[in-house]
């Protein structure tokens, strides 16, 4: 039976480093976030914190706090078909919630979680949406308390810890995937 794994953890963690690894491993990986970005195309709007966090939060006013499991659902179940499926960036209570009622044992939370610190430093090297430190500390907070994104953390049924290397990271990864069976 397929199983979808869904990859949790506060921005600069690791969890597009993480969905690259299961892609690698010729897994489908849903990104949640591509509805923020495609709204912010069809808006014209540029990509940025200030203009994501207004899209992000409006999508959910629409929607519902779970939007984004709501709306990839069609996605998800269509790739399920004949292949596990990762999704990268579960954030809300709401969405886990979702997608435990339409999965239920077939639902995997891996969590990765990474020091505040070495977070931050990450996200200011970042290529694309780099964030100072004062703005992921603004998007920690709002995403811990607007978006309830704590929850799914602490329902994780994996906790990676990516405080190391890329190969650590690796490493710890296909540890996961054994455990998990795939």
């Amino acid at each position: 039976m397929n199983k979808v794994i869904a990859i949790v953890g506060l921005a600069g963690s690791g969890k597009s480093e993480i969905s690259s690894i299961l892609k690698k491993r010729k897994l489908p990986v849903i990104r949640f976030g591509d509805i923020t970005d495609n709204e912010l195309k069809r808006l014209g709007l540029k990509r940025n914190e200030k203009n994501e966090k207004i899209v992000r939060e409006n999508v959910r006013k629409r929607y519902g706090m779970g939007a984004y499991a709501k709306l990839n659902i069609p996605k998800i179940n269509n790739l399920l078909e004949s292949s596990n499926v990762v999704i990268d960036g579960l954030y809300s209570w709401e969405e886990y919630k979702v997608l435990k009622k339409e999965y239920d044992k077939r639902l995997v939370i891996i969590a990765v979680y990474t020091p505040p610190h070495l977070r931050y430093k990450r996200l200011s090297k970042r290529r694309i949406r780099p964030l100072t430190k004062k703005e992921a500390e603004e998007r920690d907070y709002s995403e811990i308390e607007n978006i309830n994104k704590a929850g799914p953390i602490a329902m994780a049924d994996f906790t990676i810890i990516n405080d190391g290397n890329l190969n650590d990271l690796k490493s710890n990864v296909n540890e996961v995937l054994k455990e998990i069976g795939i």
